[in-house]
C-alpha cells in the first residue's frame, strides 16, 4: 500500500510539472492581468470619484459611492474573465455557472435583495438626504448616512436608529428637512394686557441666538382656559437647536414676565358653599 501511495504522489507530481510546463506563462499572464486589474479598479476609481465630486454635478453622497463602486466592480469583472481565458479556462462555462449560483443565492438572500432595490430606490428618488429630520416607521431622527442595506438616523437623545431600507420604501414619510418649529405653550392671567406679553415673547425670541428669523416665529393666543389665557409661540430652529431651544426658552419667558410683573398663573377652582345653616 506505501508503494502505491507512492506512486499515485509521483504521478500527481509529474502531472504538475506538465501542467507548469505547458500553461505557466498562461498561469502567469492571467496572474499579472488581475493584479494590472486591481490597479486599474482602484485608479479608476479615485478618478470616477474625483469627477462625481465636482459642484456642477452635484450628486448626493451615497450615489457618488454607489457609482465608484459599480465601475470599480465592471473593471474587476473584465480583468477576471479576461485572466481566465488567458488560463485557458472556458469562459462561457463560468458565466452559466454564475447565473445559477446567483439564481440560488438570491432567493436565499430575498430579505437583502430587498433592502439593496430600496436603498437603490431612496438614493435615486431622495425622499430625504442627510442631515434632514424624519419621521418613518414609528421612529424619528436625523439622518445620517444613508447606504445600500439600511438608513441610520441620529436621535434626539444621541442614539443611533438603524432601519432596514425595505422598511422605508412605501411607508409614510415626514420630512421636517433641516429645520423644525417648537409648539410652546405659556399661560398669562387675565388681567394682563395681551399686546404687552406679546410683545415682550417677540422680543425674546428676537435676541434668542437659536431661534431663526426666517422664517418668523408664529404667536396668538391658542386658549382661553379656567384659569389663564394661553398664549401660542411657534419658533422655528435648526434641527440640532430644537431640543435646547425649547428648554431655554421656557427659562427666559419665566425670568423675563416676572421682571415685567406678567402674571403666570396657577389653576384655581372657586368653590360656593349654598343653604348653610
Amino acid at each position: 500500500m506505501q508503494t502505491n501511495v507512492m506512486a499515485s504522489a509521483v504521478q500527481w507530481k509529474d502531472k504538475a510539472a506538465d501542467y507548469a510546463v505547458q500553461h505557466g506563462p498562461a498561469l502567469v499572464g492571467a496572474i499579472l492581468i488581475l493584479v494590472a486589474g486591481f490597479i486599474v479598479a482602484g485608479w479608476v476609481g479615485k478618478l470616477a470619484m474625483r469627477w462625481l465630486g465636482r459642484k456642477e454635478i452635484s450628486l448626493e453622497p451615497p450615489v457618488q459611492m454607489l457609482l465608484v463602486r459599480l465601475v470599480r466592480l465592471a473593471v474587476l469583472a473584465v480583468a477576471l474573465i479576461i485572466a481566465a481565458d488567458t488560463a485557458g479556462v472556458h469562459v462561457t462555462a463560468i458565466v452559466a455557472g454564475i447565473g445559477v449560483a446567483g439564481v440560488g443565492i438570491g432567493l436565499a438572500m430575498q430579505g437583502v435583495l430587498s433592502n439593496v432595490v430600496a436603498g437603490l430606490n431612496i438614493i435615486l428618488t431622495k425622499p430625504f438626504r442627510v442631515g434632514e429630520y424624519i419621521e418613518i416607521a414609528e421612529v424619528s431622527g436625523q439622518v445620517q448616512t444613508i447606504e445600500l442595506f439600511a438608513t441610520t438616523l441620529l436621535h434626539t437623545d444621541r442614539s443611533r436608529v438603524v432601519i432596514p431600507n425595505r422598511k422605508i420604501v412605501g411607508e409614510i414619510l415626514h420630512n421636517y428637512g433641516q429645520v423644525r418649529q417648537l409648539d410652546l405653550t405659556v399661560g398669562v392671567a387675565y388681567g394682563t394686557n395681551i399686546d404687552r406679553a406679546l410683545a415682550l415673547v417677540r422680543e425674546i425670541l428676537q435676541a434668542h441666538p437659536r431661534v431663526l428669523k426666517d422664517p418668523a416665529p408664529v404667536l396668538g393666543i391658542s386658549a382661553l382656559g379656567d384659569s389663564a389665557i394661553n398664549l401660542s409661540i411657534k419658533p422655528w430652529t435648526a434641527v440640532a437647536d430644537f431640543s435646547p431651544a425649547q428648554a431655554e426658552i421656557y427659562r427666559t419667558l419665566l425670568e423675563q414676565f416676572r421682571a415685567n410683573q406678567i402674571e403666570i398663573p396657577f389653576p384655581q377652582r372657586e368653590i360656593r358653599m349654598l343653604n348653610q345653616a
